[in-house]
């Protein structure tokens, strides 16, 4: 089926700073089952951004290989895009920090991605503190290919196929802090007030800034025993408080004219 994505807006739409509407932050209508939480994460994105007034043209996009590494297409139409091969993005996001360093880096990957294949890859970025903002859409299992569980799947959580996982997870964040990664999240789909802000303080911070995404696969893993399904995470959310982002400023000079 063709999707065709109107042209048209209503005159009186709010704008940002520089004039746009949210319109402008936005992408193709995405193709992902219907709620899948990876959409949730496009949305925060294209709403952050919208937020912090960035000029679409000045993001770069990478991804790798996924239902994840399909989102770049889904925000920031006006930005610079490259779809790497499977868990090699951060490596094509290091030989694009050194050709433009002036551009601002956003990286998207799952757990598959990330967690296995791409691991080497993602160490030696955390670890050569490479500037990308590198979010993380984990939902514990391989929806690409039928749901097999992925790296990062708890142990003992039941996927649809009603078998338990065995082995241990691999915690993305945990690695990140040891190996001295200077900006390290975690956050969920479900709850745009926290990623939202989170997402905004990551794409203002100099250096790597890793955000882990509980993001539930609607199809293989949101199912009863499963540790990444929406009822679970949201039984299990552990934050205080609300959560906010406060950008820096410089002072602005005060200029005083005598009468």
């Amino acid at each position: 089926m063709t999707y065709i994505k109107p042209k048209f807006h209503h005159p009186e739409l709010p704008t940002n700073r520089l004039g746009y509407t949210k319109k402008e932050y936005e992408g193709v209508i995405s193709t992902l089952c219907a709620g899948c939480g990876h959409d949730s994460i496009s949305a925060a994105i294209v709403q952050s951004c919208f937020e912090m007034n960035i000029e679409p043209h000045k993001v770069a996009k990478m991804s790798g290989i996924g239902c994840s590494s399909k989102t770049p297409a889904y925000f920031l139409s006006n930005s610079h895009g490259f779809n790497s091969v499977h868990g090699r993005m951060p490596s094509v996001a290091t030989g694009a920090n050194l050709a433009n360093c002036d551009l601002l880096y956003l990286g998207v990957s799952g757990d598959g991605d990330s967690a296995s294949i791409g691991m080497g890859q993602l160490v030696h970025a955390i670890r050569r503190n490479l500037n990308i903002t590198y979010i993380v859409m984990n939902n514990g299992c391989y929806g690409l290919t039928k749901g097999q569980d992925s790296a990062t799947a708890d142990a003992g959580s039941i996927n649809k196929t009603g078998i338990a996982n065995e082995f241990n997870a691999i915690d993305l964040c945990g690695l990140a802090l040891e190996l001295g990664a200077t900006f390290v999240a975690r956050s969920f789909s479900g709850d745009k007030s926290q990623l939202i802000p989170l997402i905004k303080a990551a794409m203002s911070h100099k250096g790597f800034a890793l955000i882990d995404v509980v993001s539930p696969c609607v199809t293989f893993n949101n199912n009863t025993g499963s540790t990444k399904s929406y009822d679970y995470v949201r039984e299990h959310m552990e934050a205080v408080g609300t959560f906010d982002y406060a950008p820096y400023e410089k002072k602005s000079q005060l200029i005083m004219t005598a009468k």
